[in-house]
């Protein structure tokens, strides 16, 4: 298992592998902005990965298309990943920054 850091709020959760970080958050009753639901073609959910890049699955060439097409090619050079992409590959800790995640019933 993984553990999942969400700062500023400082929320803390597990994900198994095969997990997106967005789904886990999801799973464990967290809401996580985002206005295509998960399926990589917007970019509300993206987010700073701080540590624990080496635990998630590489960057997918969709991925990198809908990043490059909504935000522009230097995008690219930063520690940025759509949550709903950014699947765990093992275990450890990672840190990410995403404002906007709370409680789903809050």
């Amino acid at each position: 298992m993984a553990k999942v850091t969400v700062l500023p709020a400082k929320i803390e959760f597990e994900a198994t592998a095969g997990e997106t970080i967005m789904g886990a958050a999801q799973a464990h009753g967290y809401y996580w902005p985002t206005t295509c639901s998960g399926q990589g073609i917007c970019t509300t959910c993206l987010s700073e990965v701080i540590s624990g890049s080496e635990l998630l699955a590489g960057m997918s060439r969709s991925e990198r298309k809908t990043l490059v097409a909504e935000r522009g090619e230097a995008v690219l050079a930063l520690s940025l990943r759509l949550a709903c992409q950014a699947a765990i590959l093992r275990s450890g800790a990672i840190t990410v920054s995403k404002p906007g995640v709370r409680a789903a019933d809050s």
